[in-house]
């Protein structure tokens, strides 16, 4: 009988101390899927790792862009890693212009709105061809390669 209360202690213990934990700016791991889902407030940070790619992002009202880095967690060269910032009122920001990351290497990431009429917002990194964007900066994507950015249409960009 002591046996048992013991595990039953030790496992309750555990999950209090996994539910106390979960409320904390640590980074998570994403699914690879395209958004999670999960709108921001423009006071809440972004830290999530996509294909081995952690991008790290907040928005600054001041500037009316979204800061932060992008990482690569592996141990393989990223090709191509760009970000893009998905607004509330339906318009995107990006991509970026694609880097190769070295493992371990960072860059930094600047995003400017052009508008102010949103309230939330979502970002992801992404890494390869399979979504390339060509173009200004934050402009037009390659339809050619499928993914996302065949279903947008340009009235979508900002």
């Amino acid at each position: 009988m002591y046996y048992m209360n013991f595990i039953f202690t030790v496992l309750v213990i555990s999950i209090l101390a996994t539910v106390g934990c979960s409320n904390t700016t640590e980074q998570t791991i994403d699914d690879g899927n395209e958004e999670s889902g999960t709108e921001l407030a423009l006071d809440e940070t972004y830290d999530k790792t996509r294909n081995g790619a952690r991008l790290i992002l907040t928005y600054d009202a001041e500037s009316n862009s979204f800061k932060g880095t992008v990482e690569n967690t592996t141990d393989e060269i990223l090709k191509q890693v760009r970000v893009e910032v998905h607004l509330s009122n339906g318009k995107e920001i990006g991509p970026t212009t694609p880097v190769d990351l070295a493992p371990g290497e960072k860059s930094d990431v600047l995003l400017t709105a052009t508008s102010k009429d949103f309230d939330g917002w979502t970002a992801h990194p992404e890494v390869g061809e399979g979504e390339q964007g060509h173009g200004e900066e934050q402009g037009e994507h390659d339809s050619e390669n499928g993914g996302e950015h065949d279903r947008e249409g340009n009235e979508e960009h900002e």
